[in-house]
Protein backbone atom coordinates (compact mmCIF):
# COMPACT_ATOMS: atom_id res chain seq x y z
CA UNK A 1 0.00 0.00 0.00
CA UNK A 2 1.31 3.45 -0.83
CA UNK A 3 1.51 6.44 1.49
CA UNK A 4 -1.86 7.71 0.21
CA UNK A 5 -3.56 4.40 1.05
CA UNK A 6 -3.93 3.03 -2.49
CA UNK A 7 -2.93 -0.51 -3.33
CA UNK A 8 0.03 -0.64 -5.68
CA UNK A 9 0.58 -3.36 -8.24
CA UNK A 10 3.47 -5.75 -7.87
CA UNK A 11 5.20 -4.16 -10.87
CA UNK A 12 4.86 -0.69 -9.34
CA UNK A 13 6.27 -1.82 -5.99
CA UNK A 14 9.10 -3.62 -7.81
CA UNK A 15 9.83 -0.48 -9.85
CA UNK A 16 10.03 1.61 -6.68
CA UNK A 17 12.41 -0.85 -5.02
CA UNK A 18 14.54 -1.04 -8.16
CA UNK A 19 14.71 2.74 -8.43
CA UNK A 20 15.77 2.97 -4.79
CA UNK A 21 18.46 0.32 -5.39
CA UNK A 22 19.82 2.22 -8.38
CA UNK A 23 19.81 5.40 -6.29
CA UNK A 24 22.19 3.73 -3.83
CA UNK A 25 19.86 2.09 -1.32
CA UNK A 26 21.47 -1.35 -1.31
CA UNK A 27 18.80 -2.80 1.00
CA UNK A 28 16.14 -2.04 -1.60
CA UNK A 29 17.46 -5.04 -3.54
CA UNK A 30 16.33 -7.25 -0.62
CA UNK A 31 12.83 -5.85 -0.97
CA UNK A 32 12.90 -6.44 -4.73
CA UNK A 33 14.05 -10.03 -4.22
CA UNK A 34 11.29 -10.63 -1.65
CA UNK A 35 8.66 -9.18 -3.98
CA UNK A 36 9.58 -10.95 -7.21
CA UNK A 37 11.22 -14.25 -6.32
CA UNK A 38 7.88 -16.10 -5.99
CA UNK A 39 6.82 -14.97 -9.48
CA UNK A 40 10.24 -15.78 -10.93
CA UNK A 41 10.28 -19.17 -9.23
CA UNK A 42 6.94 -20.12 -10.73
CA UNK A 43 7.95 -18.74 -14.10
CA UNK A 44 10.94 -21.09 -14.10
CA UNK A 45 8.93 -24.07 -12.83
CA UNK A 46 6.32 -23.41 -15.53
CA UNK A 47 8.96 -24.65 -17.97
CA UNK A 48 8.66 -28.12 -16.34
CA UNK A 49 12.25 -28.17 -15.18
CA UNK A 50 13.73 -29.80 -12.09
CA UNK A 51 13.93 -27.70 -8.94
CA UNK A 52 17.70 -27.26 -9.25
CA UNK A 53 17.39 -25.82 -12.77
CA UNK A 54 14.66 -23.44 -11.61
CA UNK A 55 16.82 -22.29 -8.69
CA UNK A 56 19.79 -21.70 -10.97
CA UNK A 57 17.66 -19.76 -13.47
CA UNK A 58 16.25 -17.48 -10.77
CA UNK A 59 19.66 -16.88 -9.20
CA UNK A 60 21.18 -16.16 -12.60
CA UNK A 61 18.40 -13.65 -13.34
CA UNK A 62 19.19 -11.77 -10.12
CA UNK A 63 22.88 -11.77 -10.98
CA UNK A 64 22.13 -10.46 -14.49
CA UNK A 65 19.98 -7.70 -12.98
CA UNK A 66 22.81 -6.52 -10.75
CA UNK A 67 25.20 -6.62 -13.73
CA UNK A 68 22.78 -4.76 -16.02
CA UNK A 69 20.91 -2.47 -13.61
CA UNK A 70 22.05 0.71 -15.35
CA UNK A 71 20.90 -0.56 -18.75
CA UNK A 72 17.26 -0.79 -17.70
CA UNK A 73 16.02 2.70 -18.49
CA UNK A 74 12.45 2.34 -17.19
CA UNK A 75 12.21 0.91 -13.65
CA UNK A 76 8.62 -0.15 -14.41
CA UNK A 77 10.12 -2.69 -16.85
CA UNK A 78 12.21 -4.51 -14.23
CA UNK A 79 9.61 -7.18 -13.47
CA UNK A 80 9.09 -8.07 -17.13
CA UNK A 81 12.83 -7.99 -17.71
CA UNK A 82 13.41 -10.47 -14.88
CA UNK A 83 10.60 -12.77 -16.06
CA UNK A 84 12.00 -12.87 -19.59
CA UNK A 85 15.52 -13.44 -18.23
CA UNK A 86 14.34 -16.39 -16.12
CA UNK A 87 12.54 -17.94 -19.08
CA UNK A 88 15.56 -17.54 -21.35
CA UNK A 89 17.94 -18.89 -18.72
CA UNK A 90 15.71 -21.90 -18.12
CA UNK A 91 15.62 -22.63 -21.84
CA UNK A 92 19.39 -22.16 -22.11
CA UNK A 93 20.12 -24.61 -19.30
CA UNK A 94 17.70 -27.16 -20.73
CA UNK A 95 19.28 -26.89 -24.15
CA UNK A 96 22.79 -27.14 -22.71
CA UNK A 97 21.87 -30.34 -20.90
CA UNK A 98 19.97 -31.74 -23.86
CA UNK A 99 16.75 -31.84 -21.87
CA UNK A 100 13.45 -31.50 -23.63
CA UNK A 101 10.80 -32.57 -21.13
CA UNK A 102 10.75 -32.99 -17.38
CA UNK A 103 8.46 -34.26 -14.68
CA UNK A 104 7.11 -31.74 -12.23
CA UNK A 105 8.54 -32.18 -8.75
CA UNK A 106 5.95 -33.95 -6.62
CA UNK A 107 7.76 -33.49 -3.31
CA UNK A 108 6.10 -30.25 -2.28
CA UNK A 109 5.93 -30.72 1.48
CA UNK A 110 7.51 -28.04 3.67
CA UNK A 111 7.88 -29.95 6.93
CA UNK A 112 7.71 -33.64 7.62
CA UNK A 113 4.82 -34.44 9.96
CA UNK A 114 3.92 -37.94 11.14
CA UNK A 115 4.29 -40.61 8.42
CA UNK A 116 0.56 -41.14 7.79
CA UNK A 117 -0.01 -37.43 7.20
CA UNK A 118 3.00 -37.33 4.93
CA UNK A 119 1.71 -40.26 2.86
CA UNK A 120 -1.72 -38.65 2.47
CA UNK A 121 -0.22 -35.29 1.57
CA UNK A 122 2.14 -36.79 -1.00
CA UNK A 123 -0.68 -38.76 -2.58
CA UNK A 124 -2.78 -35.61 -2.75
CA UNK A 125 0.08 -33.73 -4.39
CA UNK A 126 0.67 -36.58 -6.81
CA UNK A 127 -2.98 -36.58 -7.87
CA UNK A 128 -3.14 -32.79 -8.10
CA UNK A 129 0.04 -32.48 -10.17
CA UNK A 130 -0.92 -35.40 -12.40
CA UNK A 131 -4.13 -33.56 -13.31
CA UNK A 132 -2.29 -30.24 -13.51
CA UNK A 133 0.02 -31.75 -16.13
CA UNK A 134 -3.01 -32.73 -18.21
CA UNK A 135 -4.08 -29.10 -18.53
CA UNK A 136 -3.15 -27.25 -21.73
CA UNK A 137 0.29 -25.62 -21.59
CA UNK A 138 -1.20 -22.11 -21.53
CA UNK A 139 -3.21 -23.05 -18.40
CA UNK A 140 -0.17 -24.52 -16.71
CA UNK A 141 1.94 -21.44 -17.40
CA UNK A 142 -0.77 -19.01 -16.32
CA UNK A 143 -1.63 -20.83 -13.10
CA UNK A 144 2.02 -21.20 -12.11
CA UNK A 145 2.70 -17.50 -12.57
CA UNK A 146 -0.40 -15.98 -10.96
CA UNK A 147 -1.51 -18.58 -8.45
CA UNK A 148 1.35 -17.85 -6.09
CA UNK A 149 1.65 -14.08 -6.42
CA UNK A 150 0.16 -11.95 -3.66
CA UNK A 151 -1.21 -9.41 -6.13
CA UNK A 152 -0.30 -10.49 -9.65
CA UNK A 153 0.44 -7.68 -12.05
CA UNK A 154 -1.67 -8.57 -15.07
CA UNK A 155 0.32 -6.27 -17.39
CA UNK A 156 3.55 -8.14 -16.58
CA UNK A 157 1.77 -11.50 -16.80
CA UNK A 158 0.34 -10.44 -20.16
CA UNK A 159 3.77 -9.49 -21.45
CA UNK A 160 5.51 -12.60 -20.20
CA UNK A 161 2.86 -15.05 -21.44
CA UNK A 162 1.84 -13.19 -24.59
CA UNK A 163 -1.79 -13.08 -23.45
CA UNK A 164 -4.16 -10.09 -23.59
CA UNK A 165 -4.69 -8.56 -20.14
CA UNK A 166 -8.47 -8.85 -20.45
CA UNK A 167 -8.31 -12.59 -20.99
CA UNK A 168 -6.13 -13.43 -17.97
CA UNK A 169 -8.94 -13.54 -15.39
CA UNK A 170 -11.41 -15.50 -17.53
CA UNK A 171 -8.69 -17.90 -18.70
CA UNK A 172 -7.59 -18.45 -15.11
CA UNK A 173 -11.20 -19.23 -14.16
CA UNK A 174 -11.59 -21.73 -17.02
CA UNK A 175 -8.28 -23.40 -16.17
CA UNK A 176 -9.18 -23.75 -12.51
CA UNK A 177 -12.62 -25.10 -13.46
CA UNK A 178 -10.99 -27.76 -15.66
CA UNK A 179 -8.68 -28.73 -12.82
CA UNK A 180 -11.55 -28.84 -10.29
CA UNK A 181 -13.63 -31.03 -12.61
CA UNK A 182 -10.76 -33.44 -13.22
CA UNK A 183 -10.07 -33.71 -9.49
CA UNK A 184 -13.75 -34.13 -8.61
CA UNK A 185 -13.98 -37.05 -11.06
CA UNK A 186 -10.88 -38.78 -9.66
CA UNK A 187 -11.62 -41.17 -6.79
CA UNK A 188 -8.01 -40.80 -5.61
CA UNK A 189 -8.68 -37.13 -4.80
CA UNK A 190 -10.18 -37.00 -1.35
CA UNK A 191 -10.08 -33.39 -0.42
CA UNK A 192 -8.01 -30.36 -0.92
CA UNK A 193 -9.80 -27.24 -2.01
CA UNK A 194 -9.36 -25.32 -5.19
Amino acid sequence: MSADGTVQSLATRAAAAFSAYRDGEVRAMDELVDLLTPVLWHTARAQNVPEAVAQDAVQTAWLRLVENAERIKDPQAVMGWLIVTVRRETWRVNKAHGREDHDIDENLTDAIPDPSTLVLRREGHRVLWAHFQQLPQNCQALLRVIAFADRPDYAAVSESLGMPVGSIGPTRGRCLAKLRTALANDPAWEGGAL
